[in-house]
Order: C-alpha cells, then sequence, then structure tokens
C-alpha cells in the first residue's frame, strides 16, 4: 500500500529545538489523515557537525580533482584526511539518529510505526523552511532502515496546487524537455544518452546551450519532465549556467515554468550541483515534484545516478522508490566518491500526489471504458450486471467470512456508534464515584483498596434514609469486614438491595478469579467479566454465564443484569425464558449472539451475549447524574436526588486504573470509560428496552445480510451500463455509496446493524467488472466489424 508521511517541523531551530512538530499519515484511497504530535529538543551539534561535513565535502572536490558541475571555491581546509571524514559522518548519522529517538518526539514516531507496515510505499515529506534542516541527509535516520520501501522528500511550509489548464487532446505522447547548459569541464552527452533511451516511449526534445530565448519558447511548448544537466549553484537562489555567457534564475523563467506547470509539467530533474535553491524556486510555483543534488555532484556521480532513476521509473517503479534504488545504488561508487549516495533529494509538492510513468502514458486518453461517444455501450444488461452481482457478492461473502473485514466491518459500527443523535441521560440511574479527592478523606484513612470499611458503612447508612431502589457497588471486596464494624457486617448480610461484585476465573488467560465479599450471599452477587474484541474495545454486553465449578465467583448473572433484573421485578414486570432459551423481560426478548453475527466472523460466544447499545449522550461520561463520595457523606445531598433510583458507586481515581476502551473517541485517541460507567450504560440498555421501547441493536440472519450486499452490488452495475458519461457515473456512484452509508446509519440508530463494508464494497467492485465486460464488449464488436470489412 502506497502511504504518504508529512512531518511538520514549524517553526524552531536547531539551536532552540521544535515545540510543535506535527506528522500527517495519508493512506491510499482514505481522503482523512491521521495527526500525531511531538516535539524535537535543540541540536546544535548536528548543525555544527554539518557545517564540518560540508566544509571537508568541498575539500575533498579540490583534493581528488572531482570534475564538479558547479564552481566550487577553494575552502581553507587542504589537508583531507578520508578517515577522518569517514569519522565524520559516523558521527552525523549518529547525533541525528539521537536527535530523532528524543522523548519528545516519541508520540510521533511510535504511532507511526504501529500504523505502518515494512512493505508500505511510504513517502516521507520533510516539511520545513530552514536551509540547514533541508541540506541534512535524512536518509541516515533508521526508520529508512526499518522500512525499505521508504524515502525521504522535501517541502516547504507553504504550499498550493498549480492550476491546471485545459487537457491535451486524447493520445499526446509523454514529452521530455532536455535543457544541456554550460558543460565546460563536464560530459553531458552522457546524460543526453542515457534519455534519449526513453526515445521508444516519449518524444524528447534537446536543447544544448540554449539561449533564454529559446528555453523560454520551449517551456510554452509545454512538458512532462524538464531535465537539466550542467553547471548550478544556489546563491541568494538557485542559478543555471546555460551556455559560456549566460546565467539566470528560475525567477528570470517565471511565466514560461508556470505555463509549463499548467500544461502538465511533473517532475523537473536538476542533474547539477547545489540545486535546493532550484527546488525551492520552483516550489514556489507550485510544481508537483524537483529533483535535484543537494550538494556539489561529481559529474560520474550525476551520470550513474541517471541512468539508474531512469531505468526503474520507466520500467513501473514509483517516484520514490525508484529514486531511493537509483540512490543506494550510488554507494558502489563511494570507494572513490565518497557520500555519493547522500547527494540526491526529492522536493515535493505535499498538495500533489506523485505519479508514475504509466500514469503519464494514459495521461490525455479517453477513459479506457467509455468508447468515443462518451456514452456507456448497453448490451444485454441485464445478464452483465446479474452475472457480475453475483460474483462479487460471492466474493466478498467469502473474504468476509474467513473474518478479513470484520476490523473494517467494527470501525465502520463505531463511526455509525458515535454519530447517533443524543438522548439525554437515563433517570433511573445515579453514580457515586470516587474520585483521586475521596481518597484523601477522613473516612479513608483505613482502606483496604478504593473504599474503608468506615466510608462504606456510612455511605450505606446515608443511602437508607434517600431510599434507592436498589445499590450496585462496583468494587472488588474479597475480605470480610473488620471486627469493630458488626453495623457494615449486618448490612451487608441483610440488606435485600444491595449487590456486590465478583471475577469469574477464566483459563484462556489463565485469571484465578476474585472472591465477593463473604457477608453477600449468592443472589445478591454478579459478576464483571466482560468480553472485548481483538482490538480491545468493548462492544457487547455479557448478560449470564454458567461459572465454572472451582471459580471463586459463582453467580450467573451480570452485576447490571442483577441491578436491572431487581428494578424491573418491583415494577411487576416477568422475567422469563422463551421456548428457544432466549431471556425475555416483559415484551422484550434479549436475542443472544451466535459465533458468525454481523460484522463478527470469528466470535468467542460463550456466555449470554448481545451488542452493547452505549446510549448517546453529550459524552459518555454523562450516563446518567454524578455524585462524588465527598458529596454523598455530606449533608448536600436531597432524597430526590436518590429515591427509586438505582445508585452505582465506583472508582474513577485514574490510579486505580479501572478503565474500558469504548467505540467513542476524545479527539484522535480511542475514550477509555471507568468501569463504574460501562455498568451504567450496560444496566441503562436493559431497563430503557423494557421500560422505554429503546431498540436493543439487533442483525439479520445470514440470507437477509447476503440479499443487502446483493441489491448494492446490483445498484453498482446497474450504474455502469447507464448511459452516462464519466463524470456523471462517478457522481451517480458517490451519490450511491452516500446512500449505502445513510441506510446502515439510520437502521442502526432504529437498533438494526447492517453490513456497510461488504455492501458499499460489492457497489465498487460490481461497477468495475461491469465496466470492464462492457468495454470487452465493445472491442469485439469491434474487431468482428474490422474482419467483416477485410
Amino acid at each position: 500500500m502506497e502511504k504518504r508521511v508529512v512531518l511538520s517541523l514549524g517553526e524552531g531551530s536547531l539551536q532552540t529545538g521544535f515545540l510543535a512538530v506535527t506528522a500527517q499519515l495519508w493512506e491510499q484511497g482514505n481522503p482523512h489523515p491521521m495527526q500525531f504530535t511531538g516535539a524535537l529538543p535543540a541540536a546544535p551539534k548536528i548543525a555544527e557537525q554539518y557545517r564540518d561535513w560540508q566544509m571537508l565535502y568541498q575539500a575533498m572536490h579540490h583534493r581528488l580533482n572531482w570534475s564538479s558541475r558547479m564552481e566550487i571555491v577553494a575552502a581553507d581546509v587542504t589537508n583531507v584526511s578520508e578517515i577522518e571524514f569517514e569519522d565524520l559522518c559516523q558521527g552525523l548519522a549518529h547525533h541525528i539518529n539521537a536527535w530523532l529517538n528524543a522523548p519528545e518526539f516519541r508520540p510521533i514516531d511510535q504511532p507511526l510505526r504501529t500504523h505502518l507496515d515494512t512493505h508500505d510505499e511510504i513517502c516521507l515529506v520533510v516539511e520545513t523552511d530552514d536551509d540547514l534542516l533541508q541540506r541534512l541527509p535524512w536518509h541516515l535516520w533508521g526508520f529508512f532502515d526499518a522500512y525499505p520501501h521508504a524515502e525521504a522528500a522535501l517541502s516547504l511550509r507553504s504550499y498550493q496546487r498549480a492550476r491546471k489548464a485545459p487537457a491535451y487532446t486524447s493520445g499526446r505522447q509523454i514529452t521530455i524537455l532536455v535543457v544541456l547548459g554550460n558543460a565546460e569541464g563536464l560530459d553531458v552527452e552522457q546524460d543526453r544518452r542515457h534519455v534519449s533511451q526513453l526515445a521508444d516511449q516519449a518524444e524528447v526534445k534537446v536543447l544544448a546551450e540554449p539561449s533564454r530565448e529559446a528555453l523560454t519558447h520551449a517551456l510554452w511548448q509545454g512538458c512532462d519532465l524538464l531535465f537539466f544537466a550542467g553547471h548550478s549553484a544556489t546563491q541568494a537562489q538557485g542559478e543555471l549556467q546555460l551556455n559560456a555567457y549566460q546565467r539566470l534564475t528560475l525567477d528570470q523563467l517565471k511565466y514560461a515554468l508556470q505555463t509549463a506547470i499548467a500544461h502538465g509539467l511533473k517532475l523537473a530533474i536538476f542533474n547539477s550541483c547545489d540545486g535546493l535553491g532550484l527546488a525551492r524556486s520552483l516550489a514556489d510555483l507550485s510544481i508537483p515534484q524537483v529533483m535535484v543534488m543537494r550538494e556539489p555532484v561529481p559529474d560520474q556521480v550525476a551520470q550513474t545516478y541517471l541512468r539508474y532513476f531512469l531505468t526503474a521509473f520507466s520500467q513501473g517503479q514509483s517516484l520514490y522508490r525508484s529514486v531511493r534504488i537509483a540512490r543506494e545504488q550510488l554507494q558502489g561508487l563511494e570507494a572513490d566518491f565518497p557520500c555519493a549516495s547522500w547527494l540526491p533529494v526529492i522536493y515535493q509538492n505535499p498538495a500533489e500526489t506523485p505519479t508514475t510513468w504509466k500514469q503519464w502514458a494514459n495521461k490525455g486518453r479517453q477513459t479506457p471504458w467509455m468508447p468515443a461517444s462518451g456514452r456507456m455501450l448497453p448490451s444485454k444488461p441485464l445478464r452483465a450486471v446479474a452475472l457480475s452481482s453475483l460474483l462479487m457478492t460471492a466474493l466478498v461473502a467469502g473474504i468476509r467470512h474467513v473474518g478479513w473485514l470484520q476490523p473494517w466491518e467494527l470501525q465502520a459500527f463505531d463511526h455509525l456508534m458515535r454519530h447517533r443523535p443524543e438522548e439525554g441521560q437515563d433517570p433511573r440511574l445515579l453514580i457515586i464515584t470516587i474520585t483521586e479527592e475521596d481518597f484523601q478523606l477522613p473516612e479513608q484513612a483505613q482502606r483496604q483498596g478504593s473504599l474503608s470499611d468506615l466510608a462504606l458503612e456510612r455511605l450505606l447508612q446515608k443511602l437508607d434514609r434517600l431510599q434507592p431502589r436498589a445499590i450496585g457497588l462496583d468494587i472488588y471486596r474479597d475480605f470480610l469486614a473488620d471486627s469493630d464494624q458488626k453495623e457494615l457486617e449486618n448490612r451487608l448480610r441483610r440488606q435485600d438491595n444491595l449487590y456486590v461484585i465478583c471475577k469469574v476465573s477464566d483459563r484462556t488467560v489463565d485469571h484465578p478469579g476474585i472472591k465477593p465479599p463473604p457477608e453477600v450471599p449468592p443472589e445478591r452477587q454478579g459478576f464483571t467479566d466482560l468480553v472485548k474484541d481483538p482490538d480491545g474495545v468493548l462492544r457487547r454486553h455479557l448478560l449470564a454465564m454458567n461459572p465454572p465449578p472451582n471459580s471463586p465467583c459463582v453467580s450467573p448473572y451480570a452485576l447490571s443484569a442483577q441491578l436491572a433484573i431487581h428494578y424491573l421485578t418491583s415494577e411487576q414486570i416477568a422475567i422469563e425464558y422463551t421456548p428457544e432459551k432466549a431471556l425475555q423481560i416483559g415484551d422484550v426478548v434479549f436475542r443472544r449472539l451466535r459465533q458468525a453475527s454481523g460484522g463478527y466472523q470469528r466470535l468467542d460466544a460463550r456466555g449470554y451475549q448481545i451488542l452493547l447499545n452505549y446510549r448517546a449522550t453529550h459524552s459518555p461520561l454523562d450516563i446518567a447524574p454524578v455524585v462524588t463520595l465527598t458529596e454523598a457523606l455530606s449533608d448536600q445531598i436531597q432524597t430526590a436526588q436518590f429515591k427509586n433510583r438505582i445508585v452505582l458507586i465506583g472508582v474513577t481515581a485514574e490510579s486505580a486504573g479501572d478503565f474500558i476502551t469504548t467505540p467513542f473517541r476524545a479527539g484522535q485517541s480511542v475514550f477509555e470509560l471507568p468501569g463504574v460507567m460501562v455498568q451504567a450504560h450496560m444496566t441503562s440498555q436493559i431497563l430503557s428496552a423494557v421500560e422505554d421501547g429503546r431498540p436493543l441493536i439487533t442483525l439479520w440472519p445470514h440470507h437477509g445480510e447476503l440479499l443487502w450486499i446483493w441489491a448494492w452490488a446490483a445498484i453498482g452495475g446497474s450504474l455502469a451500463w447507464l448511459r452516462y458519461s464519466s463524470v456523471y457515473l462517478i457522481t451517480a456512484i458517490g451519490i450511491a455509496l452516500g446512500g449505502v452509508y445513510l441506510c446502515c446509519f439510520w437502521l442502526l440508530v432504529q437498533g438494526l446493524w447492517l453490513p456497510l463494508i461488504p455492501a458499499g464494497l460489492t457497489l465498487l467492485l460490481t461497477n468495475g467488472v461491469t465496466v470492464y465486460l462492457s468495454l470487452f464488449k465493445h472491442k469485439s464488436s469491434r474487431l468482428v466489424t474490422s474482419l467483416n470489412l477485410e
């Protein structure tokens, strides 16, 4: 998969550090990037070492008499040691990696590595206006060793898309404009020969030492690739030597270059020295890509690099893969030309997408599935749509069955859940939270765990006067009350509306379980075991199960079920099991999930599980009114707040670590909900379904889901056979995909989870296959007509 990382360093320098570094990760086919933020510390040693390296590198040009593509002013260093130079190179690489391994940068580095795969083709664009940072050899970062298909590029902090002129006529060839500048002391004929080898695939125009007027005229004619070989340098800005008498900056070619870019100039290659100034000038004109040499380049290195790059690029490799292949092959020359592989660099406009040679070759042509009339060919549409839709439905159903779509389907489910309309708090619940501040209460001085015996006794005493319908203590207590707390012991034994928790032992994760409070009888115990998905997100509600005989927790019901059943029983609502062994409370049947249910294809369906329909509130924390332990123990609370409600008591202090990952989000991060809040959502789900008619999340049977997926496949195929132009067809597909999304969203709000990803996927695949069949039919009919004419 092709991915792009835009690493924006923001304001700062190596002397002061960078306080606001961001990295955006763009994935192919997804218009919305992930973004990570961090910082980079000051690293003045890198700046010092690079200047030393640059001085020694230029001095070696003089000592070794390299034929360079720029005029190098003699350095002050006359005695250059190759060992010293090699040590300096290694030291620079070490300091760059130490800088990028700084703790401040890990919030960027670690998430990037989590979301990237070693097989991905990665374009990493370093976005900065700092000249020294642009000159650094970013490929020395260990990141590029870990990702062999990644390559670095540079960009200014400000950029925009280029203005495009109307498209060229159909069938226009790739055009390469070769400019051979002042070649004194150089062999630019080698460059001409390497580029001319592409003449069978492109139109190659060569200008040898042209005048400014001739170059301007050629640029106005347009080209896809601009190639320059000769002398260049960066002074105040980039400068080219066109011939022995004439030098000019790219600003002096501004209007011609703007026109060339508007007419399709995608890549400029300056196979010359010190080209960062040239790249910056072209970046200001919004060219998609520029390739330059960051320092003086020996003639042989420039020619060898060009040969390697053009070979890889013209044979179908991506631009970035081609640059890396060619750059790494230069290492073979480093016995004679040290640091040759450090020189090539790409300047990328992040607002433009890197293209390939194949895409260049197809430019300006008609869409392959569009005949000359611009209308789709209807030919036995019913048969073609039926065949393609059935085949694609079977294909997607097979892929879905083996579980490959499950992660995508669950993420789509989370997305829909997050965007449901708000419902407001559940008035039947109230939550007493134990915060970090509550740990400091005088009543908590002798606490074991989160709540001391004294604090619990005083809390239960106050609650007894406030007359709640039920109390759920979502805090583990696997020990007896202190001997001096006889009142607490009596309450735990006899208070019939008080429910406590325990945890069932689980051999699969080697968990021994947690005992309930010894004083509380089994009928007032509830387990807190959860069933999380492979990504750690809680989407299912475990209502009941059969604990193992040797488990310290033997309750068959979850705490949420115990509380809801107690509440509803007091309302004279019947609780029973249907002949199909489904739990029924009142008129509502809670149908359990099976091993393959909806988006789940590999589900551990042990126990009695249903989908957890979180209450849609402004925040998942707003499920019910909240009172802290401090407030509950004070005289500020009123009977109306508690009477006839289910009161849940639990810990929200971060130090307790009782947090559960949910489908919700806090910015770009997952939302972790305190365990007591999760219990509130679960309890509310049962109460709301029975008393308010709030829908449970249900699923269609397999054949119903297959019909749903096939229906959208048929829509996709039908769109391909309608007499639409390509623009209208793309628009229609977009509208159809929007229809899939809106249908799935509206139905989920009503309580029905239907396949979103499989339906959208079959729509696109069937459309593509039907288009291909249309093209094949069109070509076949033309061939038959041609044979008949002969």
